[in-house]
């Protein structure tokens, strides 16, 4: 009965899959670059290699571990299921099975990872060079414009060809490389055929910023230049725009053969993060969720919030639950705001269907730290945050002979008066009770708050009333056997349910 609902257990385990190798000519053993990924684990005489696939590469799995194993005689896993996005190296789920390096297939942000030999191999999407050249021409006709082309990984391969089209009619027009700061990245797959000779003279300003490296001439901003991006809408895109908000964007996407001037309202999108950022400062409770395991300094950034968040006279609980969803931070409803902190393209978040806002690490900053402003500029990267980052700002210390004084301003939201509690005595008074044994007066011991305490008994449910020695003691009694939709005892002494069905 039960093999009309489900297969038989002892067929799964006996069932055999035929794996067709792949021939070294073929498209696919061409898209992931088959003989590459070989050379790179036998040069190192890599044991143990860990391939990470995104959903949409998964059916070709199967094969490419297969090929892999057979050229190289090293064991294979595949991590399908990533922890956490899939443009992230998943180097914990690596290390579960004690692989020697990675290697990460698609799409990836490029964030820097610490633990293991990695290689990147992007793929090579198919792109009309032509089509794109021309788009490009459409919407620059000025020869004399200064343009960065910033483009997704997957079409790396046609960037060399597409300069070759361009440069020589636009002399102004700057292409952007693929470049990592990885400690333990063995090599990088890039197979653009860039020139890097043009990434110019030692009068030009070099820019790196999310794996991606460009220069500016002397004397000029990344503001005075226009954006191209080569690529589908997506993270990759919103997050360039977002953090280079001062620049006109156009993007060419290589599957509609179409470009287009982004229409994106910056300014909108900025006020709504603005909205975001006055909601964490009226919040009491803050919930930092661990969005990544695998970005280098991603515990140094939790560090430093749970500093700034406790300097700011607010608590702060931190929650590690791997892809997060509405359901999961609805549990938590004594939490104001949460907090994400993940790689630059994962952290913007649209939390509108949230109960609760989400907002990145710079935003939690600038509504605890007083001495950074809102100026315009954003930062998606939490490395820029730490110090010695390019847009790291010190958190005011206390002073023990400065009187102190609680400052106030008006919630944007609420209208209500708010006490920014950056007190120095209570900072100073905590740290020196925590070094020192006091005796407790019994008749003065005062118990210590706690938020989540607190919200709970102010809830208007708390849960079963457990009513102890309350209610008298009995046997236990059988209950109904059955299922719910008609338990065994059901229908007894009821006339209709016992009368049978007559045949019609």
């Amino acid at each position: 009965m039960t093999d009309v609902f489900s297969s038989s257990c002892e067929a799964v385990l006996q069932r055999t899959i035929s794996v067709s190798f792949i021939s070294r000519s073929s498209h696919v053993g061409n898209l992931y670059q088959i003989d590459e990924t070989c050379q790179f684990i036998t040069s190192n005489q890599f044991k143990k290699v860990a391939l990470q696939f995104p959903d949409e590469l998964l059916p070709d799995a199967i094969r490419v571990s297969a090929e892999i194993e057979k050229q190289t005689k090293a064991k294979t896993f595949i991590l399908g299921d990533t922890s956490y996005g899939r443009c992230c190296v998943d180097e914990v789920a690596a290390e579960h099975v004690r692989a020697d390096c990675i290697v990460h297939y698609g799409p990836s942000c490029l964030s820097p990872c610490r633990r293991l030999p990695l290689l990147y191999v992007f793929g090579k999407k198919p792109i009309d060079v032509q089509q794109c050249a021309t788009a490009f021409k459409e919407l620059y006709p000025d020869l004399q414009s200064h343009v960065i082309i910033l483009y997704d990984v997957t079409y790396t391969h046609a960037i060399g060809d597409l300069r070759t089209l361009l440069c020589d009619i636009y002399p102004n027009v700057v292409v952007s490389l693929l470049k990592t700061d990885h400690s333990c990245v063995a090599e990088l797959k890039q197979d653009s055929c860039v020139d890097t000779d043009h990434i110019d003279s030692q009068d030009d300003r070099v820019i790196s910023k999310f794996g991606r490296q460009f220069s500016v001439k002397a004397g000029q901003s990344v503001d005075n230049y226009g954006m191209f991006y080569i690529g589908q809408e997506g993270l990759t895109l919103t997050n360039f725009m977002m953090t280079w908000n001062h620049c006109a964007f156009s993007s060419f996407n290589p599957e509609t053969h179409k470009g287009r001037v982004e229409s994106v309202k910056i300014n909108k999108a900025l006020m709504k993060r603005y909205y975001a950022i006055e909601r964490a400062k009226d919040a009491s409770v803050v919930g930092i969720l661990v969005g990544t395991l695998g970005v280098a300094n991603y515990l140094t950034i939790i560090e430093q919030l749970k500093d700034i968040i406790h300097k700011a006279g607010k608590k702060s609980y931190m929650f590690a639950m791997g892809k997060i969803n509405v359901p999961k931070l609805a549990n938590f409803l004594e939490i104001d705001v949460y907090v994400l902190v993940a790689c630059p393209e994962n952290s913007l978040l649209d939390s509108s269907e949230f109960y609760k806002p989400v907002v990145t690490p710079f935003e939690m900053e600038l509504a605890c730290n007083k001495h950074r402003e809102w100026t315009g500029e954003y930062v998606t990267d939490f490395r820029d945050l730490l110090p010695g980052g390019s847009s790291y700002v010190g958190f005011p210390e206390p002073d023990q002979s400065a009187v102190e004084e609680e400052t106030t301003d008006v919630s944007l939201i609420t209208g209500a008066l708010r006490t920014c509690s950056t007190t120095s005595t209570e900072i100073l008074k905590s740290t020196s009770e925590s070094s020192s044994l006091v005796p407790r007066n019994q008749t003065l011991t005062v118990a210590n708050t706690n938020t989540a305490a607190s919200f709970l008994s102010g809830r208007s449910w708390q849960g079963l009333e457990p009513k102890l020695g309350q209610t008298p003691v009995m046997k236990a009694v059988q209950g109904q056997r059955g299922i719910a939709i008609a338990y065994e005892e059901e229908g007894v002494g009821n006339k209709d349910a016992s009368t049978p069905l007559q045949k019609s």
